[in-house]
């Protein structure tokens, strides 16, 4: 028998506010399914908007899980361009194999992740100061280690540049190594004491001190993580492209955050979370994609990407009521209180 209860439950869960992402997908796929159907409804486009995305994805995991613990990674873009050009360095320069380079450029992503996490817990950095401050450090490193040129591989490394394009029943493998980071992240952060830890750390640290959850420590650890996952997408990156492209990584700020935060909408009533976060990523990218098939010009996408992430954030603060703090408000209260220690 179906209680009040259980009804007002479903509704919740159904509700525009919870899983706005579905709505606006549903709609999205209806309007471009009936203005330009033709080219639209392909199976190639969306099979390669599926691959495309998967890179976007993990840079925008790669800039959640800091955001759990109350810190903004405003660098995340540069430290994926960053990854990437030592990706071709390493393989162009070095002729380090495979089997090193691989697993050396993931381990710098995640040294440059404690590095920022340093720079904000110990040295008492704002973090948005940090982030910018470490993004144009990256920027002008990369410059430097490429002298601001593509650094070309591609003859040299075949085995590389098959990463990212080798399909497996039809899927390329950045979707699955995707699948596989949501899968542990989500794991991590819903199912264990160290997740419980850090989404205290990021709703209230202060409270979270006074329980004896170390909030420094979760706070470097997550940048490390990021780190590291921003080092695994620029080298996804550099076998995608066959070179490395100084020019290409900053560019995943800004879809990436935005996904974050409107996944903070999502499924959870304003809380960062993995599934909230690629499931928007790829409704805005299927919205931008229709808009590019449909004729629009290419500054639309910086448009579209602009005005989401104003919409996500205006939504995330409107939806907090009572003992419910939205995501963006939980990152203003963190940086607040770090500041008073």
């Amino acid at each position: 028998m179906t209680t009040p209860s259980t009804i007002g439950g479903l509704r919740q869960k159904l509700s525009f506010t919870n899983i706005s992402a579905i709505y606006i997908l549903i709609a999205v796929l209806v309007v471009f399914s009936l203005w330009i159907p033709n080219r639209f409804l392909q199976i190639g486009v969306w099979r390669s908007l599926l691959d495309a995305e998967s890179l976007t994805s993990l840079v925008a995991l790669s800039a959640l899980i800091p955001l759990v613990c109350g810190a903004l990674n405003l660098a995340i873009g540069t430290q994926v361009g960053f990854a990437a050009i030592l990706s071709a360095v390493f393989l162009a320069n070095a002729k380090l194999p495979i089997a090193i380079q691989f697993p050396l450029v993931i381990i710098i992503g995640a040294a440059i992740g404690l590095i920022i996490g340093l720079l904000i817990t110990r040295v008492r950095i704002d973090p948005i100061i940090a982030t910018l401050g470490m993004s144009s450090v990256l920027l002008a490193g990369m410059s430097w280690v490429s002298n601001s040129h593509q650094i070309l591989f591609a003859t040299d490394q075949p085995d590389f540049t098959k990463i990212a394009t080798t399909p497996i029943f039809g899927i390329t493998i950045p979707v699955f190594i995707l699948i596989a980071v949501a899968l542990v992240t989500w794991f991590v952060m819903e199912r264990t004491p160290v997740g419980r830890r850090m989404y205290a750390a990021g709703y209230n640290p202060e409270s979270a001190r006074l329980a004896g959850v170390n909030v420094a420590r979760l706070q470097i650890g997550s940048l490390v993580a990021g780190g590291a996952i921003a080092g695994l997408a620029g080298l996804l990156l550099t076998s995608r492209l066959n070179a490395g492209d100084p020019t290409v990584g900053p560019s995943f700020l800004l879809p990436a955050l935005t996904a974050v935060f409107l996944g903070s909408t999502q499924f959870k009533g304003g809380r960062f979370n993995v599934w909230g976060t690629i499931i928007s990523l790829y409704v805005l990218a299927v919205g931008i994609k229709g808009l590019q098939l449909a004729g629009m010009p290419s500054w639309v996408n910086d448009l579209f990407y602009g005005l989401a992430l104003l919409f996500a954030v205006g939504l995330s603060r409107w939806e907090r009521s009572g003992k419910r703090l939205g995501a963006v408000r939980r990152v203003t209260t963190f940086r607040s209180k770090s500041k008073g220690d």
